[in-house]
């Protein structure tokens, strides 16, 4: 297919924004309305990057084509490494034949799996939820990233988990988790796809492995992967320094995105040459 990048030329001022999610996975915007957002707000490139979807990869494009904004082709893919969560960032995949593609349906049944799990668990373990026919299949009918929060929902909207313990620990405990593949799987994966496969958020602590030069050494000895998302919000300037010179001395490819998920947290503007190696391996001109 003809892809909304094809051809494109940036300057290295121009805006861009790798990493935005929308409703296709765990985010509030939806995507034309992102769209016509980025649009008003002038971004040269962006990338949406939802949560083990790479299915959405084709529509996107269309989208992004109607809209004139070029959209990098783009998935966030949930691993686990060392028994740690790993967010991977693979760009460039083809949209219309990708290997990434049997690893997210696998990952969504698993969820569904643990989503069903849980479900009957609470109710074992006196929990009472509204006599709905439909109630648990509109849950699994979610993307596998919403359907975690939409069991901690569930529980709020029937008053539990106000006080101690939450609603979110009540969850933990009768099973509930997040599904992942396992990181090399993922790599060997995007590899095979025409794409290239950056660790997302290196530096965050919230639930998921924090890199540092030691632990990247490590990772890359065991998978071949091409980088590092050098540039997000919750790094420190010493993170994002440590990230960058790693990068530089390794010959890395570095990516900059903001993990906007709603319109509270927009979209951030990085300068493309922040990205620049990146962008020029996904076939887009810098000037």
């Amino acid at each position: 297919m003809n892809l909304s990048t094809t051809g494109l030329r940036l300057a290295a001022d121009a805006a861009i924004d790798l990493q935005i999610h929308t409703i296709y996975s765990d985010g509030n915007w939806k995507p034309e309305q992102l769209l016509d957002y980025l649009v008003q707000e002038q971004f040269g490139l962006v990338a949406i990057t939802d949560h083990d979807r790479p299915d959405t990869a084709v529509a996107l494009q269309q989208l992004a084509h109607d809209k004139h904004l070029p959209l990098l082709v783009a998935v966030e893919m949930t691993t686990l490494w060392r028994g740690e969560m790993t967010d991977l960032l693979c760009f460039g995949f083809d949209p219309t034949h990708s290997a990434l593609h049997d690893l997210a349906q696998d990952l969504l049944r698993r969820q569904q799996e643990n989503t069903h799990e849980v479900y009957e668990n609470l109710r074992r373990k006196g929990y009472v939820f509204p006599e709905s026919p439909t109630l648990l299949a509109d849950i699994l009918a979610r993307p596998s990233a919403q359907q975690p929060q939409e069991l901690v929902a569930l529980l709020k909207r029937q008053g539990y988990g106000q006080g101690e313990p939450s609603a979110g620990k009540i969850a933990l405990e009768a099973g509930c988790t997040f599904a992942t593949n396992d990181l090399a799987a993922v790599v060997e994966a995007a590899h095979q796809s025409g794409a290239v496969c950056l660790i997302a958020h290196p530096g965050r602590t919230d639930g998921f492995m924090t890199y540092d030069a030691q632990l990247l050494d490590q990772v890359r000895q065991e998978v071949p992967l091409d980088g590092l998302e050098v540039y997000y919000p919750k790094h420190t300037l010493a993170q994002t320094a440590m990230y960058q010179e790693y990068a530089q001395r390794h010959h890395l490819l570095t990516s900059s995105g903001s993990d906007s998920h709603s319109m509270d947290k927009p979209p951030v503007k990085y300068r493309a040459e922040l990205s620049r190696a990146l962008l020029e391996r996904v076939g887009i001109v810098m000037e």
